[in-house]
């Protein structure tokens, strides 16, 4: 299933949005490299780069939290790094087991469903945040 980048998951800061939007479009690749057998070092290197740029993403938002003073700082932060263990730990079981129907839904639940979630209930928060001591 391909997510799309809908109205309701819009911050209104174009940074964390043109982000946003990155991430979801490797997810939607990882998913389909995975659904479509493509070979390991596909999956692997569509995985490796939503590592990567989940990471560059993370430090991107926590900056701009610090620079707005945000006051939900420390318990975002927590929500990343959960979710950086989770991408690392799919990541190695991808590269151990293969793709299978099983890993693919896992992806599916523990990435695309925890961000789309975490977008629409702590992301806005940190955007609006911005916008008002901006």
């Amino acid at each position: 299933m391909a997510y799309q980048f809908t109205k309701d998951l819009e911050t209104g800061n174009t940074l964390i949005d043109t982000e946003h939007r990155k991430l979801i479009n490797a997810i939607n690749a990882l998913l389909d490299a995975c659904s479509q057998g493509k070979g390991r070092s596909e999956i692997k290197k569509t995985m490796d780069f939503l590592q990567a740029y989940t990471d560059k993403h993370f430090s991107d938002e926590e900056a701009l939290q610090r620079q707005s003073g945000y006051p939900g700082y420390a318990a975002h932060k927590t929500y990343h790094e959960t979710f950086k263990r989770t991408v690392s730990s799919l990541a190695k079981r991808l590269d151990q087991e293969g793709p299978s129907v099983a890993i693919v839904g896992e992806i599916n639940h523990a990435l695309a469903d925890w961000f789309i979630n975490h977008i629409k209930t702590q992301d806005v928060k940190v955007a609006a945040h911005i916008r008002n001591v901006g």
